[in-house]
């Protein structure tokens, strides 16, 4: 998933991300940086192999699972245990690295690092592309309901199943 080239990391975006041409390798760049500053800034570890989960996840540029991730952690000369992948996963989650696309129990990395979001996403239901687009916790008619009961968003999750573009013109529609 990408940031758009108008867009800064904690401004929002002007249109959902993921279906978007882009610099793939300025995208991934730029993301494992801004994880590598958040680290060293926290004081967090940024292992070799949190850091290779992030970068398989960035490259890919699609949400893969929990197993999938293993195997190509194995074969870049990690663990083959399960543990390996969901620690880093663990970790890359609770810090806004990746995010959780519940529908298909898989991990995408995070198209807004540094910003704070409430993710939305886009997913394809003819080749389970996501898109990312950012969904304010403290805006629309959900927040709105929360701020009258009193209800602080801890957290979201939207998701919207549909056709990508590029599905939509291989089909014609």
């Amino acid at each position: 998933m990408t940031r758009a080239a108008d867009t800064r990391p904690g401004q929002a975006a002007t249109k959902p991300l993921g279906f978007v041409t882009h610099d793939h390798e300025q995208c991934v760049d730029t993301a494992l940086a801004a994880a590598q500053a958040h680290c060293e800034a926290e004081g967090l570890r940024f292992t070799p192999v949190r850091r290779a989960a992030l970068e398989i996840l960035l490259r890919e540029h699609r949400a893969m699972g929990a197993y999938e991730l293993l195997d190509r952690l194995h074969e870049a000369g990690f663990g083959a245990q399960p543990p390996v992948a969901y620690r880093a996963l663990d970790f890359l989650l609770a810090n806004g690295f990746v995010h959780k696309i519940e529908r298909l129990n898989a991990f995408v990395a995070c198209a807004h690092p540094g910003a704070d979001h409430s993710p939305a996403f886009l997913i394809c239901s003819k080749c389970d592309a996501v898109a990312e687009a950012e969904s304010p916790r403290t805006r629309g008619t959900l927040g709105d309901a929360a701020r009258a009961a009193g209800f602080r968003i801890e957290r979201t999750v939207v998701e919207a199943l549909g056709v990508c573009p590029a599905c939509a013109e291989r089909s014609g529609a």
